[in-house]
């Protein structure tokens, strides 16, 4: 399970609106406890994808400096977003073929459904988990 915090979850759509018709993406920074994950804020990261309206790919530079901050702040990287500006709320096959995070939360923010949604799934390293998604508003 993932619970994020009202402004996180503001922030990831937020962030996919504003970066329309591109993907947006970047990362979560929270907690873990078991397999509760917390996501508090969010960070964008640039996507430096060759065709970012159809893919996102973190810009390696600014991810290594989320990991610092985190670490800086006694929170961790619980995960990462990316938005669909128009695809399907699911992971499509270039979403598994990139991946490269395993054991890490991977929200998506599908802007195409109404109202815009959330969903998450954990990357195993070999398929997509899917996870059930909580808001919290404290």
């Amino acid at each position: 399970m993932i619970e994020l915090r009202r402004a996180a979850y503001d922030a990831v759509l937020d962030h996919a609106r504003a970066d329309e018709p591109r993907e947006a993406c970047g990362a979560l920074l929270g907690r873990r406890d078991g397999d509760r994950v917390l996501a508090e804020a969010v960070r964008r990261v640039p996507n430096v994808a060759d065709a970012p309206r159809v893919a996102y790919e973190l810009d390696s530079e600014a991810t290594l400096a989320v990991f610092d901050e985190a670490a800086a702040t006694g929170r961790e990287v619980v995960g990462f977003y990316h938005s669909h500006p128009a695809g399907p709320a699911r992971m499509s096959d270039t979403d598994r073929a990139e991946a490269s995070w395993p054991g890490y939360v991977y929200v998506l923010a599908s802007l195409a459904a109404r109202p815009p949604l959330l969903d998450a799934w954990t990357w195993t390293g070999e398929r997509f988990e899917p996870e059930t998604v909580a808001l919290r508003e404290d």
